[in-house]
């Protein structure tokens, strides 16, 4: 900006009538002075030839300049090259040429045009020609394109030559450029990345002085034509080159910020010194940066600090069965995270009612910061998808995230920028100030992503059950074993729901399959695709799973209106030219609870627990008895059990089956996918005419969960269960003892207690029809906290010691109370 200034300031005086002063010390003219000058020109046309005198007095300055820059990175050139045959060299004689590549050449062509043009333009004639001069430069630009062709690896040779080789370093970072002749600065200070982009930055410039010159010198002039011709040849020149150089990524410029852009930002939870902290990152075309929001005053700016960056040039992501186990974060409980959401839910009831009654605001405010804390706290101890970041020089950095979808986007967004030719920089103390400044301002996402920052009027969600059919892929480019997860959203980030068999070596696998997803609040669906990896030397440390490639991935809003309706809705996901045919249909949680009776006498799905085991004579169904035998031979193991979907139309397979009373019950059983096998059992608790915790007894379970004193939860709990008809607490039982079986293995299958009462608690425990009705409408949210306590009641009694059925009957010490 200064040389600019500094070449406008010239031109004024010369305009004002000092043509004959000499130049101070003009530099290049940037385009501000060559629009100033041509102003002038055609507010005075007579003036033309004398306007040509002062854009080539402007010009002639800024090539002195020019000539000095490249002198001073010749300077280090000679003795450099004369050490690179010693014992001791700085650089190779390889390395000398790269850095200098054709500098020397550039070198004596603009001294002798120098030295040509300074005599015509300080004996000025106005017939003086130098059209010639412009017409030669132009034609020996072959060299600039040599020098441009390198230019990548000039600089990444000097880079590196500058982090291996202390003396070279130190002449690299300060190279003396001489003054204008009649300038008071003797020297100024420059470094050789910034000298070596000036050749790249003298051809734009030639090519607007060229400009200028033909806009002032008249059409019969002998110059004329010769301009003309070596504007030509520089316009080429230059379109060929701007589509290798971006001319705003001056090498001055890049790390120092001018054209760096944010492409991403987010809430990330980051584990630091063995704690969970919640950082918004940022991620910049050359650099990514992990800042913290800082506390401040009210009514003050909002700051954030910077707590690490790391150039992208340097960072890498360690395969995941390289990096080391990382520090032990302990995952929060299961069952500390349900409660969380309990509370969560209860506090939006109260908001509700509070709004509704027309509540006082202080009360709502004071309820509305209740619930951002326990949010946040949810926030911070939910994820646990471990997404590492490595920096080349030593550092590691490791993020938790709710799902493999978000870790996905911000990989493959960094991978991006990766393909780019960026260069390694260290930030200057003020640098990282204005960068972490300019966060504020550019950021994208600017609220805790908590469900109290969203606005009133914001869709609650979708409550109830989202039937999807996965159907079939293609765009995969070759054979692979693939499969898709199902996200849902719930509380703010998402869970994975349901997963399709691996489809083995195809390029167009036909899944077919069709799952029942629960949703809590739900937003957005989210498909992923991966390509199944059987190397089990492919084992994430941080969390001894296998790491299955992301192949595609892709997310649809779920919008209330368009889901809401009995037929199937056919959809389409592009995901990096993937597409995943799917359909899906939605069930609000008010029609799923309306239980069928089966009006067959016959069969077993829809029919009365004490029905079927007197007729069975059984004191537990068969069908239960079954489909836990099955998995707890084949499935106590399996990932998920229970909280993965089976295929709709096999566990519809089953159930006919069952009814049927086939006599080929157990050899299907032992066929078929153990997901189906869990899903028929869940199937056959849901369509009882009524919950096996019974219609009668449900608010009592509520109102029993709800106690604070453990003495009196404990006698009421019991209680109920000596209330239930013996069918159903004979089978409660034996499913209570099978669920702890599985939570036994959950290192291996990762279904915790809480996961399980999870899948299980609404399943067994609903509120009768007559129940529902007297909801008012905004049930969404007092539906999520129903649905929080039925999980309560049955983690309850799976956290109990075990309870033997003929203890409890014979049991006289709990005093009974009517229920």
């Amino acid at each position: 900006m200064e040389e600019e200034d500094e070449a406008i300031g010239y031109l004024d005086k010369v305009l004002e009538g000092e043509e004959d002063s000499e130049p101070g010390t003009p530099t290049s003219p940037g385009p501000g002075s060559l629009f100033l000058a041509s102003e002038k020109g055609e507010q005075d046309a007579g003036k033309g030839l004398e306007m040509r005198k002062l854009v080539l007095s402007g010009f002639l300055a800024s090539e002195e300049i020019y000539i000095n820059q490249l002198e001073a990175l010749l300077l280090p050139m000679k003795p450099l090259k004369a050490t690179a045959t010693t014992s001791q060299p700085v650089l190779t004689i390889q390395q000398i040429e790269t850095i200098f590549y054709k500098i020397q050449d550039i070198y004596e062509i603009h001294k002798e045009f120098y030295d040509s043009l300074c005599p015509k333009v300080q004996h000025w004639d106005s017939n003086v020609t130098m059209g010639h001069l412009f017409q030669k430069l132009a034609s020996q630009l072959g060299v600039y394109k040599a020098f441009v062709d390198n230019y990548k690896i000039a600089l990444e040779t000097a880079e590196k030559c500058s982090q291996s080789n202390n003396q070279f370093h130190k002449i690299s970072e300060e190279l003396k450029v001489k003054g204008p002749k009649d300038s008071k600065e003797s020297h100024t200070s420059v470094t050789m990345e910034a000298l070596l982009y000036k050749p790249i930055d003298r051809v734009m410039r030639s090519t607007l002085v060229l400009h200028d010159l033909l806009k002032h010198t008249p059409a019969d002039h002998p110059d004329y034509p010769l301009l003309q011709d070596a504007l030509r040849i520089s316009q080429n020149f230059l379109s060929s080159i701007n589509e290798d150089i971006d001319p705003r990524r001056t090498a001055v410029t890049t790390p120092k910020g001018e054209a760096r852009q944010l492409v991403k930002d987010g809430f990330l939870v980051e584990v630091s010194e063995g704690s969970r902290k919640l950082r918004h990152v940022f991620l910049f075309t050359d650099v990514l940066l992990c800042a913290k929001l800082k506390k401040t005053g009210v009514g003050k700016h909002q700051q954030y600090d910077c707590k690490w960056y790391v150039p992208l040039a340097d960072l890498v992501f360690p395969a995941p069965e390289e990096t080391e186990p990382c520090a032990q974060v302990h995952p929060i409980p299961d069952h500390e995270l349900e409660d969380m959401k309990m509370k969560i839910s209860a506090i939006k009831s109260e908001v509700q009612k509070e709004k509704a009654g027309k509540g006082q605001s202080r009360a709502i405010e004071r309820l509305k910061k209740k619930m951002f804390e326990n949010e946040f706290w949810l926030l911070l101890n939910s994820p646990t998808i471990p997404f590492r970041i490595h920096n080349r020089n030593g550092k590691s950095y490791l993020f938790l995230l709710s799902s493999d979808y978000e870790r996905s986007e911000w990989r493959e967004a960094i991978q991006k920028l990766q393909k780019k030719d960026l260069q390694a920089f260290v930030l200057s103390s003020v640098e990282l100030q204005v960068l972490t400044g300019s966060c504020f301002k550019l950021r994208t996402v600017h609220n805790i992503p908590v469900t109290s920052n969203k606005d009133d009027d914001e869709s609650p969600g979708l409550y109830g059950f989202l039937h999807v059919i996965v159907h079939s892929a293609t765009g995969f480019k070759q054979s692979a074993n693939l499969y898709c997860t199902l996200e849902v959203d719930s509380f703010g980030y998402f869970v994975s729901k349901a997963k399709t068999r691996v489809f083995r070596d195809t390029a167009e696998p036909q899944w077919n399959e069709e799952f029942e997803i629960e949703l809590e609040g739900s937003q957005s669906l989210r498909i992923l695709c991966y390509e199944k990896c059987y190397d089990k030397t492919k084992v994430n440390k941080d969390n001894n799973e296998i790491v299955d490639k992301i192949m595609g991935k892709g997310q649809i809003q779920l919008d209330p209106q368009a889901v809401q309706t009995k037929n199937w809705h056919m959809d389409v996901i592009e995901m990096n030219g993937i597409k995943v045919e799917f359909s899906m249909k939605f069930t609000s949680r008010d029609m799923s609870l309306k239980r069928t009776p089966s009006k067959k006498q016959t069969g077993v799905f829809g029919v009365k627990i004490s029905v079927v085991t007197k007729r069975e004579r059984s004191k537990v169904p068969y069908i239960v008895r079954q489909c836990i035998e099955e998995v707890e031979k084949r499935g106590i193991e399996e990932v998920g059990i229970y909280r993965i979907s089976g295929v709709a139309t096999d566990i519809q397979a089953l159930k006919a089956v069952f009814d049927a009373n086939n006599k080929d019950i157990l050899v299907m059983l032992s066929d078929m996918d153990i997901n189906a096998i869990a899903g028929t059992l869940k199937l056959y608790f849901r369509e009882l005419p009524e919950p096996l915790l019974t219609d009668r007894l449900y608010p009592a379970f509520m109102e029993g969960i709800a106690l604070s004193d453990p003495a009196a939860k404990e006698n009421c709990m019991m209680h109920l269960l000596r209330s239930l008809p013996d069918p159903n607490l004979i089978t409660f039982l034996f499913l209570l003892e099978h669920l702890k079986r599985v939570a036994e293995k959950e290192p291996v299958n990762k279904m915790s207690l809480h996961n399980l009462a999870t899948v299980f608690g609404p399943t067994l425990l609903r509120p009768s029809e007559g129940e529902s009705k007297g909801h008012p409408t905004l049930a969404s949210d007092i539906w999520s906290h129903d649905v929080m306590a039925q999980v309560q009641v049955l983690l309850y009694y799976l956290q109990h010691p075990p309870i033997s059925f003929t203890e409890l009957k014979r049991n006289t010490l709990y005093f009974s109370t009517d229920v």
